[in-house]
């Protein structure tokens, strides 16, 4: 007794539990002149569990007529600072949020955030998952009724209850087995918190006593909180749902203090058996149990007549799994651990409840998931391949800040399996060249972007005596006059490695650690085609920076870190550097537009609108292993990889792989239009664009004839004798080339221009 005495005391008077970190998305700012309709705010505010409802008497409820929207927001502690629970109108039109104001005192507000997505957590190996609750802060019915349904003696026996007992032993003797237990709450607490599950007399001697040491020591409400926030309710996957609190999240995906009589009724009724009892798994059984339940709780008199009535007519409530377990996302759970590990050790994470606030955005993550799982599956049916056998990863960005918006690891996005945007190192293929596009274009008084370049066969002794001899993909060669631009338009292999080993390798190497790669690749020239290995989350640190005009700051995905009381602990400011010079940079998105207008990327705009300007390459490895397609907008940026576990041919380009999932993901994002506002270093002359290899030559110049004319970009004081300027429209280069399938505009010998011209 004495020994057992110590240990009642030892863990209940200490750290009861381990805590994981609880992970949670970007919360959603609203503001006048935000660009989202009201049924995409809806959309999010069902997703977070508020209840569509024509009183606002509660938080966690909305309302919507006419063009407004009514929202009762639920408090929250954030990050700098506690948020109260609000009743605010938005007004609508067609832009998206004209009106933010509060209904009860009819001011403007200038922003309020809606309470984030609790995507996840970091619990221990051991699995278990909680939310902590206070017994005041809970509902009324949920105490009374636990203790209506499982220890009606609670409040007055001293640990076990010897009336309860003879009665179970009653019944099971009468039925020939065991159909009822005689355990306490509190003795249910003690086989959960100190002992196992183990059916042995010296068991259950040890439960007993431990029991009654634990009623003489501390008070009902301290033993009912703690067993409000112990029990077992549930398993997903591997983690253990433990208390009510992460229960009502689990099953519900809404605060406790805001379940109604019938979800209470369903998660008591879940104490008893909760894989027997599983409302996901067998909804019948479970509701059937829940509804003897609201019985008692009728018969007790804590639920009303007609409430009792209503509850029992109500359906189970209870969400899918594939969208409201809290670890829905694994694959960027996985790089948040690994962005804490080197600030945190792993007990700090699975011990002391950190809230980890996070760049994530919903509706981002769930469009891309959609696109990357819809996506393989056209494309395994357009192509003729085994169904199935692809896979892919996909990473996306906002431009401004590198905030990680949606990473996808895999086809099956909810499976925390292999996570291959952060894991799956391959060969990136031509999403290299603009690296060395813009290593040229760095010197200008050598290069410009109408540089004639040799395209012709060549074949390069390397150290170890082999010879390099690369091709283009269509196995032609182009002549030695083919315009830069246009070499990076149609990804001419033979050109891009001229141009690198003319630069230099070394040099393409500084600038692609200068744009964020942290790899050490090979000095080798097959390094100007891809010869080196990245994860698409590394592609997309190197596109970031490109996107943002030069700018480069590291791509993150948490932005605070408080502990478990809302204290802070950590900030993760914006942090931005001037990586690559401006003007060479604009010079290379410029042609990477033209690659998405013109080139291996235009079958993009049989998705996207043509007024949407957007910049980015495609990548293909060799035998058609992997494909790849990495571009952005004004805003948004998004790298796809497309391929096989095995590392079989995929059978695909990058343009019939992924850009063509690449594309949709875009267009669910409404992405703004790149603008192109040259840089003070940068000037813009108007020139007739016509080139054709097979006739040998180009034909740039500002003739009299603008009416076929691009704007074209040259560093200040670099622009090549003999050009001049003249007004003109843009050239649409595309009308005939998009009538063409991808395959044939991967690397294109210039014909189409003959053919639109004439």
């Amino acid at each position: 007794m004495v020994y057992l005495d110590g240990a009642v005391r030892a863990q209940f008077e200490g750290t009861r539990w381990t805590l994981p970190a609880k992970v949670y998305a970007s919360p959603l700012e609203i503001y006048t002149g935000l660009d989202l309709s009201r049924s995409e705010i809806t959309s999010r505010l069902d997703r977070q569990g508020y209840r569509s409802s024509s009183s606002l008497s509660r938080a966690g409820t909305y309302r919507s007529s006419g063009g407004r929207l009514d929202i009762h927001t639920r408090p929250f502690s954030f990050w700098d600072g506690d948020q109260a629970a609000r009743q605010i109108r938005l007004g609508f039109d067609n832009t998206g949020v004209s009106s933010l104001g509060a209904i009860d005192d009819k001011g403007d507000i200038a922003l309020i955030r809606l309470d984030p997505l609790m995507i996840g957590s970091i619990y221990p190996k051991q699995g278990e998952d909680r939310i902590l609750v206070k017994l005041g802060d809970v509902p009324p019915m949920l105490p009374a009724g636990l203790i209506t349904v499982e220890d009606r003696d609670f409040m007055n026996h001293w640990g076990v209850s010897p009336k309860s007992i003879m009665r179970a032993a009653w019944a099971n003797m009468r039925a020939g087995g065991v159909v009822q237990g005689g355990s306490t709450i509190t003795q249910q607490l003690v086989k959960n918190f100190y002992l196992n599950n183990q059916q042995t007399l010296v068991r259950k001697a040890k439960e007993a006593l431990m029991a009654i040491l634990l009623d003489a020591h501390y008070s009902k409400p301290e033993i009912l909180e703690a067993y409000l926030n112990e029990v077992y309710l549930g398993q997903d996957g591997g983690r253990a749902i433990h208390g009510f609190g992460l229960a009502s999240y689990f099953y519900f995906q809404k605060p406790l203090e805001e379940l109604q009589p019938q979800e209470i009724a369903l998660l008591v009724a879940m104490v008893k058996g909760p894989s027997y009892y599983s409302p996901r798994r067998h909804p019948e059984r479970a509701k059937r149990r829940r509804d003897l339940v609201l019985d008692m709780f009728h018969s007790a008199g804590f639920l009303e007549e007609e409430s009792w009535r209503e509850a029992k007519k109500a359906g189970l409530g209870v969400t899918t799994r594939s969208v409201r377990s809290t670890s829905q996302y694994p694959a960027f759970i996985d790089l948040v651990r690994r962005q804490l590990l080197g600030q945190y050790k792993d007990a700090d994470l699975t011990e002391e409840g950190l809230r980890v606030f996070t760049t994530l955005d919903p509706t981002v993550q769930a469009a891309t998931e959609a696109r990357v799982s819809k996506g393989l599956d056209q494309v395994e049916a357009a192509r003729g391949i085994e169904r199935d056998s692809l896979q892919a990863s996909a990473v996306v960005t906002s431009v401004e800040g590198g905030r990680i918006l949606a990473l996808v690891g895999g086809r099956d996005a909810g499976f925390a399996g292999f996570n291959r945007a952060l894991d799956a190192r391959r060969p990136i293929g031509s999403l290299m060249k603009p690296v060395v596009y813009l290593t040229a274009l760095a010197d200008p008084s050598k290069y410009n972007v109408i540089t004639p370049l040799d395209d012709s066969a060549l074949s390069v002794k390397l150290a170890n005596g082999d010879t390099w001899r690369p091709q283009n993909y269509s196995k032609r060669t182009h002549g030695n006059a083919v315009p830069l631009h246009y070499a990076l338009t149609h990804s001419y292999n033979l050109a891009t490695s001229r141009l690198a080993l003319d630069v230099g390798i070394p040099n393409v190497i500084e600038t692609l650690k200068s744009l964020g790669y942290n790899g050490d690749p090979l000095s080798v020239p097959s390094l100007a085609l891809g010869a080196v290995d990245m994860a698409p989350l590394q592609v997309a640190q190197v596109y970031n920076t490109l996107a943002a005009g030069g700018y480069y700051t590291p791509l993150l995905a948490i932005r605070d870190v408080t502990t478990r009381d809302g204290e802070p602990l950590s900030r993760y400011p914006l942090k931005i550097k001037r990586a690559v010079d401006e003007a060479p940079v604009y010079l290379t998105n410029w042609v990477m537009q033209r690659v998405a207008r013109f080139g291996t990327g235009a079958s993009m705009y049989n998705t996207l609108p043509d007024s949407l300007n957007v910049a980015g390459k495609t990548g293909t490895t060799d035998d058609l292993r992997d494909s790849w397609f990495a571009g952005f907008s004004a805003n948004r940026l998004a790298v796809v990889w497309v391929g096989r576990d095995d590392n079989k041919p995929a059978q695909l380009t990058g343009a019939t792989g992924a850009l063509q999932v690449w594309s949709r993901i875009m267009a669910d994002l409404e992405p703004r239009g790149i603008m192109n506002v040259p840089p003070e270093g940068v000037v813009e002359i108007p020139l007739r664009m016509r080139f054709d290899p097979e006739r040998g030559g180009d034909s740039y110049n500002s003739s009299r004839d603008c009416s076929r004319t691009a704007q074209v970009p040259f560093v200040r004081g670099e622009v090549p004798d003999g050009l001049s300027s003249c007004d003109s429209d843009i050239m649409q280069e595309n009308r005939y080339r998009r009538r063409q399938p991808p395959e044939q505009r991967e690397e294109d010998d210039g014909n189409w221009l003959q053919k639109l011209f004439g």
